[in-house]
């Protein structure tokens, strides 16, 4: 069975969204943590391969094992903490932030962050 194109998939969440989603506080809110917990665990596997490291010496960098980060670039994995990410970031050169901001600009950054690992 052929892949469907990329206009067919954004029916289809466009769809699901409608159907499941839209409305529901609760499933909204739902869905805002997942795609959070996604987003985290996709930009430390980025930044990880980005300086050239395993897991392992990920691991090492930061005085944790390796399961751990495979924890962490798991986006089903939900105990994320602030000094386990700000202990990353440091050990990859980055500098942690965390901000409070409007929706709107939320799923405006998620789509520019999403394609820059992409390209």
């Amino acid at each position: 069975m052929p892949r469907p194109s990329k206009h067919e998939r954004g029916d289809v969440l466009k769809l699901l969204h409608e159907r499941y989603i839209k409305d529901d506080p609760k499933a909204e809110a739902d869905l805002a943590q997942i795609k959070l917990n996604a987003q985290i665990a996709r930009q430390i596997y980025y930044l990880r391969k980005q300086a050239g490291l395993t897991q392992a010496e990920l691991a090492r960098k930061i005085n944790t094992t390796a399961s751990v980060i495979c924890q962490l670039e798991d986006a089903d994995y939900s105990g994320r903490s602030l000094s386990m990410l700000h202990r990353i970031a440091t050990a990859l050169g980055r500098y942690l932030t965390v901000g409070i901001v409007d929706i709107k600009q939320a799923k405006s950054w998620d789509k520019k962050l999403a394609a820059r690992m992409r390209g």
